[in-house]
């Protein structure tokens, strides 16, 4: 995989904090999977006092919020912490689903190496509100407002209703296969279908919060390509 350069990543920077369009594939912070290149590595390079207020999973894409000093670090996890950031993803769910602000309330408990399981008793608060952006044959577009920050909230909220996130085999999601849409569809025999998206399609869309009282900064992260592709693609073939 190339790896980006961190400025080539960025959406908003001003004195106090950046905000980048995350790629997909690389770690938030250091972890346990030996990735030598990390998001909090990368902007260290680029800043050494930086400091990531929040994570996305590894294959989520989007809206990263890195603060430039301490007090700034501060200021936005305590906005995380009282629920005061304003945060959007997008997400292609396999099969047709009609959500109208649908809210989803069912705590979540984390056991570890990502088995995280919605247990009523033993778990913590989770709280998602749901939209339909837009319909295909086969998919919707989804638009996912969490209101808490619970480890896999967005995918294991929608695997329960039945709309797993397209590409998240953890949560029952398939793979989008070009083949599954357009119509003779042919390989020649050397070849193997490949699917569109290599991940889940998740994207942190947009991120709001504020800087001072009266300086709110709210920030859109277009979609990275293979989303595009996607997008491009259920519009061309299923409809």
């Amino acid at each position: 995989m190339k790896f980006p350069h961190f400025k080539d990543l960025i959406l908003f920077e001003d004195d106090h904090v950046i905000v980048i369009n995350k790629p997909a594939f690389i770690s938030t912070l250091d972890d346990r999977s030996g990735d030598t290149i990390t998001i909090i590595r990368m902007a260290k390079q680029y800043l050494p006092d930086a400091q990531v207020c929040h994570r996305l999973d590894r294959e989520t894409s989007g809206a990263l919020v890195i603060a430039k000093d301490p007090e700034t670090y501060r200021l936005i996890s305590m906005q995380f912490e009282h629920r005061e950031v304003t945060k959007i993803y997008h997400a292609f769910v396999d099969g047709h689903h009609k959500f109208d602000d649908l809210l989803i309330d069912l705590p979540i408990v984390n056991y570890g190496k990502s088995n995280v399981k919605i247990d009523k008793i033993d778990g913590k608060k989770a709280e998602t509100y749901f939209k339909t952006l837009q319909y295909f044959k086969h998919y919707t577009l989804i638009e996912c407002k969490p209101l808490t920050g619970r480890m896999h909230q967005i995918r294991i909220h929608l695997a329960t209703q039945r709309a797993s996130i397209t590409g998240d085999d953890l949560y029952g999601g398939k793979p989008f296969m070009l083949s599954s849409v357009k119509r003779n569809y042919r390989l020649s025999k050397e070849q193997e279908e490949q699917p569109i998206m290599k991940r889940f399609a998740l994207h942190a869309r947009s991120i709001g919060f504020k800087l001072a009282e009266d300086t709110a900064i709210q920030i859109e992260a277009p979609y990275p390509k293979d989303f595009d592709t996607m997008l491009k693609m259920l519009q061309k073939f299923d409809v």
